[in-house]
């Protein structure tokens, strides 16, 4: 397990091109599952244990709402404004998308990489002997019969 995660770390830190291409491609294949996964299974669960907390929901509020103020006549005078937020428990949402996807990846192109080295370790077919190899067997040959 220890040497998954050292090879999931080197994946996510020093990953060659191809193999932030390939991420892309199937982050963006993934993401829909992925969001559902986190946002439907696993973070109801962890808001259970700690207390019932709606992680999407957690926020500090910046600046409070402004209610519309409407003189007596009926014309707003302050139009309404909505609430400034810090949404950092859609924040956690987010960073655990990316974990999900992430060593999803690491898993496909882990797999790729070892059929890749299943296929480079197996041995190769003896060469054919040259010409002049084969001149010489017959002669051995020939100086067999001889004897």
């Amino acid at each position: 397990m220890g040497k998954l995660l050292k090879e999931f770390k080197e994946f996510a830190v020093k990953g060659n091109a191809v193999d932030m291409a390939v991420a892309v491609v199937i982050g963006g294949a993934f993401g829909a599952i992925v969001t559902s996964l986190v946002n439907d299974l696993i973070m109801p669960c962890i808001g259970v244990l700690i207390g019932g907390a709606d992680f999407a929901n957690l926020a500090v509020t910046l600046k409070a709402a402004v209610p519309e103020v409407v003189n007596d006549a009926g014309e707003v005078i302050t139009p309404a404004k909505d609430a400034v937020l810090f949404k950092y428990g859609q924040f956690i949402n987010t960073i655990i998308s990316f974990l999900i996807v992430t060593f999803s990846i690491f898993l496909v192109i882990k797999g790729l990489n070892k059929m890749k080295r299943k296929k480079e370790e197996a041995p190769a077919a003896p060469a054919e002997p040259s010409a002049e190899e084969k001149l010489l067997t017959e002669i051995r040959d020939l100086l067999k019969e001889k004897k």
